[in-house]
């Protein structure tokens, strides 16, 4: 039972729970803003872009169609509302750190040449 207990009270599996229930949330969001675009979409196209009739040769290729529609647009919701904002965010505050540490390691290393010139 302890060995159970350890694997539920495991920091990795916390984690990991916690952001697949954020995950699922803002999936929500996503196909909401989604469906949002598409109604837009559709006020300036007169009609929902919707592409289930499109068959050509017998091939039913408009559903498909209308998900990589529907795709694109999700995965530019994700790269413009998440994944850009947190790259510049992160660019911003870790380059500063980085910067940081390269002048605390050049510190260091003059600390330790001055060190070694000292001994000899």
């Amino acid at each position: 039972m302890k060995g159970f207990k350890d694997f539920i009270m495991r920091g990795n599996l916390v984690e990991i729970a916690v952001g697949l229930i954020i995950a699922t949330s803002f999936a929500t969001v996503v196909a909401t803003f989604t469906a949002v675009i598409m109604a837009l979409i559709a006020k300036v196209l007169g009609s929902n872009p919707d592409f289930s009739a499109f068959k050509p040769g017998g091939i039913p290729l408009g559903a498909f169609i209308t998900a990589v529609v529907a795709f694109l647009i999700l995965a530019a919701v994700v790269y413009f509302g998440v994944v850009k904002p947190y790259t510049h965010m992160r660019e911003r505050f870790v380059a500063n750190e980085e910067a940081t540490t390269d002048e605390s390691v050049e510190l260091l290393r003059e600390i330790r040449d001055s060190l070694r010139a000292g001994r000899a």
